[in-house]
């Protein structure tokens, strides 16, 4: 997660947290968290190829 700006990452961890809660394994809680962070954060800028830094 070094790869992601702070904010991208915060949001990574969050979703991470949430899924553990669900009972998904570490490692794949983690994969998500950063993939849907990455989504959260092109959808957050306002366009769909990117624009807002993550990472």
């Amino acid at each position: 997660m070094a790869h992601l700006t702070p904010l991208v990452r915060l949001k990574a961890i969050e979703i991470a947290n949430a899924l553990l809660a669900e009972g998904y394994d570490d490692g794949k809680a983690i994969r998500i968290g950063i993939a849907k962070a990455k989504e959260w954060a092109r959808h957050r800028s306002g366009l769909e190829g990117g624009g807002y830094p993550v990472g």
